[in-house]
Order: C-alpha cells, then sequence, then structure tokens
C-alpha cells in the first residue's frame, strides 16, 4: 500500500473536535476517542459531561486515561508521516529567509505551501496532504502561508477568530460571541472581508487617481521649467546678440572716433613739417647770405667789395610767410556725432527685440467682449459688444452694482484670476480715451481715481496728444507717434501689465511688480464725445500676429 493511501484510511487517528491527529488520546465511558486537552476543555465549559460524538450524557465526571494503544498507533502514524515527510523534502524547496516554514518539519523546514486557519499551522507538500485528502480536514480554511498563525487565535478563549463584531469593529471567536459579545451585531470574517476589500479597492482607487493627479502635477512643474528654460535661454540668446550688436557698434564707433582724430592730427603735423622744412631751408639760405654778407663788409680790398656788392646787397628770394599758418582742425561734433550713430544702432535693435517681445505676448491673445450690464448708460455698444462709444443721450437702463454711474466706462465679459492674457484695441481718430485692466472690487460710483492701489492699471490720452499711465503719481509718456492699436498684456503671476504700439511694434509703459487679488477684468473708457471730435469709438480688434 502506498504510504498516500494510508494516510487516506486513518480518518480514525483524527480528533472530532480539532479535527486534528490525536494528541494523548483519552476514550470516554462510551467508546469514542478525543485529544484529553480537547475534552477536558470541552467539558469546562459547558455545563455538562456529555460525548460531543454520542451526545450520551455522564453525570459525574469520567475520570480520564491515556489510552496506550491508540496512542502508540497515532505515534507509528506520525513516524511514517515524518518518514516520508524526510524522504520527499529533498525534492521540496528548503525555507529561505523571509519565506514561511513549515510548522510540522522537524530538523530542515521545507517551504510551507499553505496555512490552515483552522490548525494555525502552517504545512509544507507534504504535510499539507492530510487537509487535501482527508474529509475532516478538507473543511479547514486554507490560505497562502503567513507568519504568527498564533495572532489569528482569541488572547482569551484560545480559539480562532472567526466572527467580526460590527459592534465593536474586532475579530473575536466563537465563545467570545455567547460570552462577552452577547447583544452585539456579528457577521462571518468572510463577509466583513468582502465589505472592506471592496472599500480597500475604493481607497486604492481613490490613491491611485491621487497618484495620478501628481504625477501629472509633477509633469506640469517640469513643463513649467522647462518653458521657463527656454524663455531663459531665448532672452540670454537676444540679450547676447543685441549686447554682443552694440558693443561691436561702440568699439567700431570708437574706432572710427580716433581714427578720423588722429587722421586729422597726422594731416595737420605732416602740412607743419613741410611748413618746417620749408622755412629751415630758407633760413639756411639766409645764413649763408648772412655770412657772406659779413665776411664782404670786412674786406680791405676795395675792387674786390665793389665787385661782389651788387650780388649781395640783397637779401636772396624767399616766401612771404606773413599769411601762412597752420590752423588746427576742428574736433568739435565728432563724439556727439558717434553717439547718435550708436542711438539709430540701439534705436534698430530695440525696435527688433520689441517686435519679437510683441508676437510672443500676441500669442497668449483672447477673445475680449464688452459686458452691457457694466455699461454707464452714455455709452453705445455695438451688437457683437466689441465696439463702444459715448453717445449724447443717456439710455434708462437698470443701476446695479455692476454699474458705472458717473464715468462712461465698461468692463469686459472675461475675467483673469491666473496666467496670461493679451487682447488688442483701435484708439485711430480719437482725442480722448483710458485702457488697462482693473479688479473685480473697483469702485463704480461717484468719484474715481485711476491708480493702482485703487485696482486700476491704465493708460491714457487726453486733449489728442496727452500720454500718461496713471500710476501714483502719473507718468507723463514721451511716444515717437501716436498709436493706432494699443496691446495690452497681463502675466497675473509675475504682476506685469504692458502696452504696446501695436503698428509701431513699441513697448507704450509697463507697470511692474503689481499685486493682483481675485479677478481681473479688461476696462474701456471711451470718454466723453466733445461735441462730435471724439466719436470715434473704441474696438476690440482680432489680434493678428506680426510676422
Amino acid at each position: 500500500m502506498s504510504a498516500a493511501s494510508c494516510l487516506r484510511s486513518e480518518d480514525q487517528f483524527l480528533c472530532s473536535i480539532c479535527l486534528d491527529v490525536f494528541t494523548d488520546p483519552v476514550s470516554t465511558p462510551c467508546g469514542h476517542n478525543f485529544c484529553k486537552n480537547c475534552i477536558t476543555e470541552n467539558w469546562n465549559i459547558n455545563d455538562q459531561y456529555l460525548c460531543p460524538m454520542c451526545k450520551t450524557v455522564f453525570h459525574t465526571k469520567p475520570e480520564l486515561h491515556i489510552n496506550t494503544l491508540l496512542n502508540e498507533v497515532v505515534s507509528q502514524f506520525r513516524q511514517e508521516a515524518q518518514q516520508k515527510a524526510s524522504s520527499s523534502s529533498s525534492e521540496q524547496q528548503t525555507a529561505k529567509p523571509g519565506e514561511v516554514p513549515c510548522d510540522v518539519c522537524t530538523g530542515t523546514k521545507l517551504k510551507a505551501l499553505k496555512s490552515c486557519l483552522v490548525c494555525l499551522t502552517s504545512y509544507c507538500e507534504t504535510h499539507l496532504e492530510l487537509h487535501l485528502t482527508v474529509s475532516g480536514l478538507k473543511r479547514h480554511q486554507l490560505m497562502d502561508p503567513v507568519e504568527n498563525l498564533e495572532d489569528r487565535m482569541c488572547m482569551k478563549h484560545d480559539k480562532p477568530l472567526e466572527l467580526f463584531c460590527k459592534t465593536d469593529q474586532t475579530c473575536v471567536c466563537m465563545l467570545c460571541s455567547v460570552l462577552d459579545h452577547k447583544t452585539h451585531e456579528f457577521v462571518p470574517l468572510k463577509e466583513e472581508y468582502e465589505g472592506k476589500k471592496a472599500e480597500l479597492g475604493k481607497t486604492e482607487a481613490e490613491i491611485q487617481q491621487m497618484i495620478q493627479k501628481r504625477e501629472l502635477k509633477i509633469q506640469e512643474i517640469k513643463q513649467s521649467v522647462d518653458l521657463s528654460k527656454e524663455d531663459a535661454d531665448r532672452e540670454i540668446a537676444e540679450g547676447v546678440q543685441v549686447f554682443t550688436a552694440l558693443k561691436e557698434s561702440v568699439e567700431r564707433s570708437l574706432n572710427e572716433l580716433i581714427e578720423t582724430n588722429e587722421e586729422k592730427q597726422r594731416t595737420t603735423e605732416k602740412q607743419a613739417e613741410d611748413l618746417i622744412k620749408e622755412l629751415e631751408q630758407e633760413i639756411s639760405e639766409l645764413k649763408k647770405r648772412s655770412s657772406e654778407v659779413e665776411e664782404l663788409s670786412r674786406s680791405e680790398d676795395h675792387l674786390h667789395l665793389l665787385q661782389n656788392f651788387p650780388s649781395l646787397k640783397a637779401a636772396p628770394p624767399t616766401k612771404d610767410w606773413t599769411e601762412v599758418s597752420v590752423r588746427p582742425p576742428s574736433y568739435e561734433g565728432t563724439v556727439v556725432r558717434a553717439v547718435t550713430q550708436l542711438e539709430e544702432t540701439l534705436s534698430k535693435e530695440m525696435k527688433k527685440l520689441f517686435e519679437a517681445e510683441l508676437k510672443r505676448v500676441q500669442q497668449y491673445a483672447v477673445d475680449v467682449t464688452l459686458d452691457p450690464d457694466t455699461a454707464n448708460p452714455h455709452l453705445i455698444l455695438s451688437d457683437d459688444e466689441k465696439r463702444v462709444n459715448c453717445g449724447d443721450v443717456v439710455k434708462n437702463l437698470p443701476d446695479s452694482p455692476k454699474r458705472f454711474t458717473r464715468y462712461v466706462s465698461v468692463l469686459g465679459k472675461q475675467s483673469f484670476s491666473s496666467g496670461r492674457f493679451y487682447f488688442e484695441v483701435q484708439v485711430k481718430e480719437k482725442t480722448d480715451w483710458a485702457l488697462g485692466v482693473v479688479r473685480e472690487s473697483i469702485k463704480r460710483k461717484g468719484e474715481i481715481t485711476l491708480r493702482p492701489q485703487d485696482g486700476f492699471w491704465t493708460i491714457c490720452l487726453r486733449n489728442g496728444n496727452e500720454y500718461k499711465a496713471r500710476n501714483s503719481p502719473s507718468v507723463r509718456l514721451s511716444l515717437k507717434s501716436q498709436p493706432q492699436k494699443v496691446g495690452v498684456f497681463v502675466d497675473y503671476e509675475e504682476g506685469l501689465v504692458s502696452f504696446y504700439d501695436v503698428d509701431a511694434a513699441a513697448l507704450i509703459y509697463s507697470f511692474t511688480g503689481c499685486s493682483f487679488t481675485g479677478k481681473l477684468y479688461p476696462y474701456f473708457n471711451p470718454c466723453i464725445n466733445d461735441d462730435g471730435k471724439n466719436s470715434a469709438p473704441l474696438i476690440i480688434c482680432p489680434v493678428n500676429q506680426t510676422a
């Protein structure tokens, strides 16, 4: 008979209470066998002494003695099982550090395949066979091997934790449910396990969603850093290009200035040298004639003096030096002209920079429309809410906290509380206007001061030629040309509001270091009609990015 078939025929070696192989088997007067400790505890917790198998009641507690024959058979059975385990141990894996060992193996511990929640024991392949073949043990609950199975026993009653007390939210044994939690609500561990497992599934899904959101946020932050680096590199490259060109221009202008002045000086020196040489030649001739005259004048030879007198009586022919002079060249204006050329070069480079900057900010163009609910009753808005001008007739409109009542102003419908945005407004043929952005909480009734501390970041035109940035105090702007179309750019986080002359691709003015809180709205003020002189509308234009 094979070992497996032998094991399968040994149901008689199992205690009907613990469903495990007998330990110190004893026999009751009715002839049934149990582990001595199992039957003793059974009788200790019951009011009467009865046989768990046949329910025979004993009026007095029977005196129990170990069944020596059965004990010897059980011992032999254990030895045979151990021998089989030893013979197959070479084919099974030895438990490694971190793996659960078999609790039954003696000597070399083999790797456990399953743990029994009833026996609170972990079994290798060989010792697990009983639980797979013996009918009583088949009912035991097996699970993947775990350590510390004693933690699955009730500390008070030494019974398996099989129930979950929903009242106290704790695991209990069968005795706990009868003795300590009588009125509580219980469910099997498996039922509570399924519920909690479902909750964990939801928690896991929520955690995964949180992880995904944070991973996306990391990507967003990295992309922001990458974009920042691209912007920084671009600005540095442009700066290097511009300042290199300026440096070369300065060096070139300086070299030209030095060369021009040095050439003038060389020309002057050459002219002087030629004149001095000519004068020195005449001096030499004159000195020679002077010597001859002096020598002749000392002669005592009458005939000699008279013969040579005609040739020496007059000075040798010389140049008339009266009007001859060396006039220093004019150096005035050379530095001014050089600086003027630099200004022209700088102006060209600045124009290139502003064109590039305007092209970049135009990428943040947004569609802005006028909000009729905020418009002063004097204002006339187009049907598409893109044009506004001041009329002579006051419309009968319902007053509201949003509406401007004294100043002929109107806000855009769109609000912005983060990021960057840009829009363009045509101001052509107007003599007065104001544009910019405002905080949502600005004053809209009565006297209003357009300044940053009151929530206004604007520029304006007055009297057809007076441009101002409404700062604190106002800044008068000197513009080379009158803007026909004004671009407004806002970087919320940077605290920046910039105004551009779109056609000239020039910066008009920038508010920097602004402190923005809450929503910002585009602001438009076409100013009063002024008897038709300022009747042209402010027009919100589509943004055509510069080439």
